[in-house]
Protein backbone atom coordinates (compact mmCIF):
# COMPACT_ATOMS: atom_id res chain seq x y z
CA UNK A 1 0.00 0.00 0.00
CA UNK A 2 1.46 3.23 -0.95
CA UNK A 3 -1.19 5.64 1.72
CA UNK A 4 -2.78 7.42 -0.83
CA UNK A 5 -5.42 7.86 2.19
CA UNK A 6 -2.93 9.04 4.84
CA UNK A 7 -4.68 11.78 7.09
CA UNK A 8 -7.93 11.31 6.01
CA UNK A 9 -10.55 10.29 7.96
CA UNK A 10 -13.58 7.96 6.03
CA UNK A 11 -17.02 7.06 7.45
CA UNK A 12 -18.17 3.61 6.01
CA UNK A 13 -21.91 2.24 6.13
CA UNK A 14 -22.72 -1.38 5.69
CA UNK A 15 -19.01 -1.76 7.56
CA UNK A 16 -19.66 -5.26 8.61
CA UNK A 17 -19.11 -7.49 5.28
CA UNK A 18 -19.22 -7.51 1.59
CA UNK A 19 -17.99 -4.14 -0.12
CA UNK A 20 -18.57 -2.10 3.04
CA UNK A 21 -16.23 -4.06 4.85
CA UNK A 22 -13.62 -4.73 1.84
CA UNK A 23 -13.64 -0.59 1.37
CA UNK A 24 -12.89 -0.53 4.87
CA UNK A 25 -9.69 -2.36 5.29
CA UNK A 26 -8.62 -1.09 2.61
CA UNK A 27 -8.82 2.40 2.86
CA UNK A 28 -7.45 1.47 6.48
CA UNK A 29 -4.33 0.13 4.84
CA UNK A 30 -4.00 3.04 2.86
CA UNK A 31 -3.68 4.93 5.79
CA UNK A 32 -7.35 6.49 6.65
CA UNK A 33 -9.04 6.28 9.90
CA UNK A 34 -12.05 4.49 9.43
CA UNK A 35 -15.47 5.18 10.82
CA UNK A 36 -17.08 1.61 11.03
CA UNK A 37 -20.98 2.41 10.47
CA UNK A 38 -23.03 -0.57 10.73
CA UNK A 39 -25.96 -2.67 12.74
CA UNK A 40 -24.23 -5.93 13.02
CA UNK A 41 -21.95 -5.67 16.08
CA UNK A 42 -20.09 -8.59 16.22
CA UNK A 43 -19.42 -8.52 12.25
CA UNK A 44 -18.25 -5.10 13.20
CA UNK A 45 -15.85 -5.79 15.43
CA UNK A 46 -14.57 -8.79 13.23
CA UNK A 47 -13.44 -5.54 11.04
CA UNK A 48 -12.44 -3.67 13.37
CA UNK A 49 -9.92 -6.83 14.50
CA UNK A 50 -8.54 -7.19 11.29
CA UNK A 51 -7.92 -4.01 10.59
CA UNK A 52 -5.55 -3.34 14.05
CA UNK A 53 -4.29 -6.73 13.21
CA UNK A 54 -2.91 -5.24 10.12
CA UNK A 55 -1.17 -2.44 11.45
CA UNK A 56 -3.59 0.32 10.12
CA UNK A 57 -4.46 3.36 11.97
CA UNK A 58 -7.42 2.22 14.72
CA UNK A 59 -10.90 2.46 13.63
CA UNK A 60 -13.94 3.96 15.14
CA UNK A 61 -17.35 1.46 15.35
CA UNK A 62 -20.43 2.70 15.75
CA UNK A 63 -23.40 0.53 15.75
CA UNK A 64 -26.05 2.77 13.68
CA UNK A 65 -29.42 1.69 12.03
CA UNK A 66 -30.70 3.37 9.28
CA UNK A 67 -34.05 1.63 9.31
CA UNK A 68 -35.06 3.49 11.79
CA UNK A 69 -32.86 6.52 12.34
CA UNK A 70 -34.66 10.24 12.05
CA UNK A 71 -33.45 13.65 12.55
CA UNK A 72 -32.02 13.67 15.86
CA UNK A 73 -30.29 10.22 15.25
CA UNK A 74 -28.53 11.17 12.44
CA UNK A 75 -27.92 14.50 14.41
CA UNK A 76 -26.29 12.55 17.47
CA UNK A 77 -24.43 10.48 15.53
CA UNK A 78 -22.70 13.33 13.72
CA UNK A 79 -21.89 14.64 16.74
CA UNK A 80 -20.64 11.78 18.29
CA UNK A 81 -18.33 11.28 15.41
CA UNK A 82 -17.24 15.22 15.29
CA UNK A 83 -16.50 14.86 19.16
CA UNK A 84 -13.92 11.29 18.28
CA UNK A 85 -12.54 12.78 15.53
CA UNK A 86 -11.67 16.76 16.46
CA UNK A 87 -14.40 17.88 14.01
CA UNK A 88 -12.59 15.59 10.57
CA UNK A 89 -14.24 13.84 8.20
CA UNK A 90 -12.82 13.49 4.85
CA UNK A 91 -15.32 11.19 3.04
CA UNK A 92 -18.24 8.51 3.09
CA UNK A 93 -18.83 5.47 1.39
CA UNK A 94 -22.60 4.90 1.26
CA UNK A 95 -22.58 1.01 1.23
CA UNK A 96 -25.15 0.09 3.30
CA UNK A 97 -27.79 -1.76 1.48
CA UNK A 98 -31.43 -3.33 2.16
CA UNK A 99 -32.38 -6.53 -0.20
CA UNK A 100 -35.45 -8.60 0.55
CA UNK A 101 -35.96 -11.51 -2.69
CA UNK A 102 -36.58 -11.12 -7.00
CA UNK A 103 -39.96 -11.26 -7.19
CA UNK A 104 -43.25 -10.86 -9.22
CA UNK A 105 -44.71 -7.25 -8.22
CA UNK A 106 -48.09 -9.37 -7.37
CA UNK A 107 -45.30 -11.00 -4.31
CA UNK A 108 -43.91 -7.68 -2.69
CA UNK A 109 -44.64 -5.73 -0.64
CA UNK A 110 -45.33 -2.21 0.72
CA UNK A 111 -43.17 -2.53 3.81
CA UNK A 112 -40.41 -4.10 1.53
CA UNK A 113 -40.23 -0.91 -0.50
CA UNK A 114 -40.21 1.49 2.64
CA UNK A 115 -37.17 -0.84 4.30
CA UNK A 116 -35.64 -0.80 0.91
CA UNK A 117 -35.99 3.19 0.37
CA UNK A 118 -35.25 3.60 3.77
CA UNK A 119 -31.68 1.73 3.78
CA UNK A 120 -31.16 2.45 0.26
CA UNK A 121 -31.98 6.28 -0.28
CA UNK A 122 -33.26 7.37 2.57
CA UNK A 123 -30.68 6.59 5.05
CA UNK A 124 -27.78 8.18 2.31
CA UNK A 125 -29.53 11.26 2.46
CA UNK A 126 -29.95 11.50 6.35
CA UNK A 127 -25.99 10.92 7.00
CA UNK A 128 -24.63 12.91 3.74
CA UNK A 129 -26.75 15.79 5.51
CA UNK A 130 -25.76 15.44 8.81
CA UNK A 131 -22.63 15.24 7.56
CA UNK A 132 -21.90 18.25 5.37
CA UNK A 133 -20.78 20.69 7.79
CA UNK A 134 -18.12 18.08 8.51
CA UNK A 135 -17.09 17.31 5.01
CA UNK A 136 -17.35 21.62 4.45
CA UNK A 137 -14.23 21.91 6.84
CA UNK A 138 -11.94 19.28 4.41
CA UNK A 139 -9.45 20.47 2.39
CA UNK A 140 -10.60 17.94 -0.08
CA UNK A 141 -13.91 15.27 0.32
CA UNK A 142 -15.76 12.86 -1.35
CA UNK A 143 -18.70 11.10 -1.30
CA UNK A 144 -18.96 7.78 -2.98
CA UNK A 145 -22.64 6.11 -3.22
CA UNK A 146 -22.41 2.15 -3.97
CA UNK A 147 -25.14 1.99 -7.03
CA UNK A 148 -26.59 -1.23 -9.10
CA UNK A 149 -26.62 -1.60 -12.92
CA UNK A 150 -30.74 -2.29 -12.45
CA UNK A 151 -31.03 1.12 -11.53
CA UNK A 152 -30.38 2.72 -14.47
CA UNK A 153 -31.80 -0.66 -16.82
CA UNK A 154 -35.09 -1.44 -15.37
CA UNK A 155 -35.86 -5.49 -15.50
CA UNK A 156 -38.46 -7.55 -13.77
CA UNK A 157 -38.32 -8.73 -10.51
CA UNK A 158 -35.98 -6.42 -9.65
CA UNK A 159 -38.92 -3.86 -8.15
CA UNK A 160 -38.41 -1.93 -4.82
CA UNK A 161 -34.64 -2.55 -4.77
CA UNK A 162 -33.60 -1.26 -8.52
CA UNK A 163 -36.19 1.27 -7.88
CA UNK A 164 -34.44 2.57 -4.57
CA UNK A 165 -31.15 2.37 -6.27
CA UNK A 166 -32.16 4.75 -9.07
CA UNK A 167 -33.53 7.17 -6.30
CA UNK A 168 -29.85 6.76 -4.97
CA UNK A 169 -28.57 7.90 -7.93
CA UNK A 170 -30.92 10.71 -8.51
CA UNK A 171 -29.86 11.77 -5.25
CA UNK A 172 -26.63 11.67 -5.74
CA UNK A 173 -26.45 13.68 -9.05
CA UNK A 174 -28.61 16.33 -6.88
CA UNK A 175 -25.76 16.43 -4.64
CA UNK A 176 -23.13 16.44 -7.35
CA UNK A 177 -24.81 19.79 -9.10
CA UNK A 178 -25.11 21.16 -5.61
CA UNK A 179 -21.73 20.92 -4.89
CA UNK A 180 -20.64 22.00 -8.22
CA UNK A 181 -19.35 25.44 -7.26
CA UNK A 182 -16.88 23.96 -4.73
CA UNK A 183 -13.54 22.82 -5.46
CA UNK A 184 -13.00 20.36 -2.75
CA UNK A 185 -16.25 18.56 -2.57
CA UNK A 186 -17.68 15.74 -5.01
CA UNK A 187 -20.13 13.18 -4.95
CA UNK A 188 -19.84 9.90 -7.57
CA UNK A 189 -21.69 7.09 -7.97
CA UNK A 190 -19.70 3.37 -8.53
CA UNK A 191 -21.36 0.71 -9.84
CA UNK A 192 -19.43 -2.87 -8.82
CA UNK A 193 -21.17 -5.60 -10.98
CA UNK A 194 -20.46 -9.14 -10.68
CA UNK A 195 -18.35 -9.62 -7.77
CA UNK A 196 -17.99 -12.15 -4.81
CA UNK A 197 -20.50 -10.15 -2.07
CA UNK A 198 -23.54 -11.44 0.04
CA UNK A 199 -25.87 -9.84 -2.06
CA UNK A 200 -24.36 -10.86 -5.18
CA UNK A 201 -25.06 -14.56 -3.93
CA UNK A 202 -28.52 -13.35 -3.16
CA UNK A 203 -29.69 -11.76 -6.52
CA UNK A 204 -27.88 -14.55 -8.64
CA UNK A 205 -27.52 -17.95 -6.63
CA UNK A 206 -26.99 -19.68 -9.88
CA UNK A 207 -23.85 -18.22 -10.65
CA UNK A 208 -20.43 -19.57 -10.05
CA UNK A 209 -17.94 -17.90 -8.28
CA UNK A 210 -15.53 -17.85 -10.56
CA UNK A 211 -18.08 -15.84 -13.06
CA UNK A 212 -17.35 -13.19 -10.10
CA UNK A 213 -14.57 -10.44 -9.48
CA UNK A 214 -13.34 -10.54 -6.03
CA UNK A 215 -13.94 -7.90 -3.68
CA UNK A 216 -10.33 -6.50 -3.71
CA UNK A 217 -10.12 -6.62 -7.40
CA UNK A 218 -12.53 -3.43 -7.28
CA UNK A 219 -11.02 -1.48 -4.12
CA UNK A 220 -8.32 0.02 -6.19
CA UNK A 221 -11.14 1.81 -7.34
CA UNK A 222 -13.32 2.75 -4.08
CA UNK A 223 -8.90 4.06 -3.16
CA UNK A 224 -9.07 6.54 -6.30
CA UNK A 225 -12.61 7.95 -5.81
CA UNK A 226 -11.74 8.92 -1.96
CA UNK A 227 -8.53 10.02 -2.60
CA UNK A 228 -7.33 13.37 -3.76
CA UNK A 229 -6.68 11.38 -7.34
CA UNK A 230 -10.40 12.24 -8.24
CA UNK A 231 -10.63 15.74 -7.19
CA UNK A 232 -12.08 17.55 -10.05
CA UNK A 233 -14.21 14.71 -11.11
CA UNK A 234 -17.98 15.27 -9.62
CA UNK A 235 -20.94 13.97 -10.63
CA UNK A 236 -19.94 10.79 -12.12
CA UNK A 237 -21.72 7.13 -12.49
CA UNK A 238 -18.36 4.35 -12.99
CA UNK A 239 -19.20 1.02 -13.98
CA UNK A 240 -16.06 -0.60 -12.45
Amino acid sequence: MTGRLNGKTILITGASQGIGAAAARHCAAEGATVILVARRQKRMEKVYDEIVAAGSPEPFAVCFDLLTAEENEFAQLAATIAEATEGRLDGIVHSANYFTALSPLDCQTVAAWVKQYRINTVGAMGLTRAFLPMLMQSEDASVVFVGESHAAKPQAYWGGFGASKAALNYLAGSIADEWSRFEHLRANVLIPGAVNSPQREQTHPGESKSERRELDEIMPDFIYWLSRESRGRNGETVYL
